[in-house]
């Protein structure tokens, strides 16, 4: 991951995408642009459950909400561990946000349509929220299933054990899958496990993180393209590919 983030890819580099059979993509700012603001509303939903929860000031809750996050990979595995809530409440309150601001993209759903062979959501959210944001884009259809949080059995990316169910559950071979994240941690895993990564950032991000990268670039990077415009992204694929 370098110069891959300031110029255009090559055909002959993304030609290597030529061997992938499975295409797998996480939701929240990934799927959909990150200044839509949705995960927004899902974040300030938690913290509102968390107040009501351990009936607390919002800044209260919010510095356990987050601890929680950062302490166990999500809000909601920390409630389980420290609190034993009831997880389907929890996921029903936390999604139950207004999705106007996705707008239906066709030129997405034709790309992700495009591409040869078979595609999934895997999303540390609900199956529920997922189909609702897949919907609005108007890309629901072109997907062979959504993994969500409570098929991962409520473990989140980016632990190893749930990557390895997804694989198990839907038969992916990772040396022929690719993944598309808009977090590097949760591509780690994918990429040690053979998956060609995508880390998608918000738009007009690129040159800025460029050279806060290079200079922490380490030679585990789990990244392998960058980019801040999937649509594009997906149709120079399709286009490298066309004519491998």
């Amino acid at each position: 991951m370098s110069e891959e983030l300031q110029e255009p890819h090559t055909a002959l580099e993304m030609a290597e995408f030529a061997r992938v059979s499975d295409w797998v993509f996480d939701l929240d700012n990934t799927l959909y642009p990150h200044h839509s603001n949705l995960f927004d509303q899902i974040d300030k939903r938690m913290t509102t459950y968390v107040a009501q929860l351990m009936q607390l000031e919002r800044v209260e809750a919010r510095k356990i909400q987050k601890d929680y996050y950062h302490r166990y990979g999500t809000t909601l595995r920390g409630l389980m561990l420290e609190h034993e809530i009831d997880t389907d409440a929890f996921l029903e309150f936390v999604h139950d946000i207004d999705h106007t601001p996705i707008e239906p993209d066709p030129a997405l759903a034709a790309a992700i349509k495009a591409l040869p062979g078979r595609k999934y959501i895997y999303t540390n959210g609900s199956r529920k929220h997922a189909e609702n944001v897949a919907a609005r884009l108007g890309i629901i259809d072109h997907f062979e299933d959504i993994f969500d949080i409570v098929a991962a059995d409520l473990e989140p990316k980016p632990n190893p054990g749930p990557y390895h169910k997804f694989f198990s559950d839907t038969g992916i071979d990772p040396k022929n899958g690719a993944m598309f994240e808009d977090l590097v941690k949760n591509l780690r895993v994918p990429k040690q496990n053979g998956m060609l990564t995508t880390l998608i950032v918000p738009l007009g991000a690129r040159d800025v993180l460029h050279e806060e990268w290079e200079l922490e670039k380490r030679k585990d990077d789990p990244v392998d393209y960058v980019t801040d415009d999937l649509t594009l992204f997906l149709q120079e694929i399709l286009a490298a590919i066309a004519t491998a």
